[in-house]
């Protein structure tokens, strides 16, 4: 597990470098866990009692309404933070399903006991302040991209922003993430030379 919490420590390093002391205490609280590929993790209506570190995989986050429609919110891939974290850190039931995309290999930490250590230790709290505030500035940025972008203004900037990720994702979830009819996904994906 040795590597793996440096995989962890790489990114808090990025967000806000942790103490050593702060360090120690927030790694002794992380577990391995695993899923299966297309597993449901947290359901829709369930409580989020884990915060989730991804090793490996591809996971999204999605809502799916009483009329059958699905929007897909945030994937997640390694390395970084899963799970439905507005119902984690507001300890309610969740309105989102958080599934694999494919089998994942992640370590996950009670919400319960980062609560405490983010009590306990301020640089802790720091960290997952600053984590949130980024994660929230991305959200604010890619509703503007939504509510104000032509369909190939959104692909243009999640290409510019990830890449990565058309090998990564199947494009039919790329395609609802980006709020894209399928058929039109596939033609900007045709006219656009990447």
């Amino acid at each position: 597990m040795h590597d793996q919490l440096l995989q962890l420590r790489q990114l808090i390093q990025a967000v806000y470098p942790l103490p050593d002391e702060d360090w120690h205490a927030f790694t002794g609280i992380w577990q391995p866990f695993s899923a299966k590929r297309k597993e449901i993790i947290t359901a829709a209506g369930e409580r989020e009692k884990y915060l989730y570190f991804v090793l490996e995989g591809l996971q999204r986050v999605y809502y799916y309404d009483e009329q059958d429609r699905e929007a897909t919110l945030v994937f997640t891939y390694a390395p970084s933070f899963g799970g439905v974290l507005d119902a984690m850190m507001l300890h309610q039931p969740s309105r989102y399903t958080y599934e694999t995309l494919t089998p994942s290999f992640f370590l996950r930490a009670p919400y319960h006991e980062v609560e405490i250590i983010m009590k306990n230790r301020p640089a802790v709290e720091t960290m997952v302040r600053m984590g949130v505030t980024n994660a929230l500035s991305g959200l604010l940025e890619r509703l503007a991209e939504i509510q104000c972008y032509s369909s190939e203004d959104k692909f243009r900037k999640l290409l510019q922003r990830s890449p990565h990720i058309l090998q990564l994702v199947p494009h039919k979830y790329l395609a609802n993430y980006l709020g894209i009819d399928p058929t039109n996904f596939s033609k900007i994906i045709n006219k656009i030379k990447i």
